[in-house]
């Protein structure tokens, strides 16, 4: 499976394998749920179902640019409800998160072992 995330959190994943019955699967939000399961070859996502989480069996039950649409909203479903300092992370150019991202994780990783240790 190959997973999509923003600060963290997934909004879709997809199966890279072919292994299993379905292709895709992302959030929805409660009243989009509803509205997707009723289509043919959506169905609620395995183990996810009770958070709004629908699942593609087939590519071709949804347009590619419906995938497209959905996703997005997936994404800003996730993202609206990110705190505020990770929202501020995000909006950071590139190469300062990711020297941000570095840098934190040392200092968890450092205050950690002086737990430990």
């Amino acid at each position: 499976m190959g997973d999509r995330e923003i600060g963290g959190k997934s909004f879709a994943m997809t199966n890279v394998d072919g292994i299993g019955d379905v292709v895709l699967s992302f959030r929805c939000g409660p009243e989009r749920f509803h509205e997707l399961v009723e289509i043919d070859g959506i169905c609620p996502a395995p183990y996810s179902g009770n958070s709004h989480w629908v699942a593609l069996e087939r590519w071709d039950a949804l347009r590619p640019r419906e995938v497209e649409e959905e996703l997005a909203r997936a994404h800003a479903l996730i993202y609206e409800k990110l705190p505020k300092r990770t929202k501020a992370v995000l909006a950071l150019p590139e190469k300062e998160r990711v020297k941000l991202i570095r840098e934190r994780k040392k200092l968890l990783a450092a205050r950690e072992k002086a737990k430990r240790g």
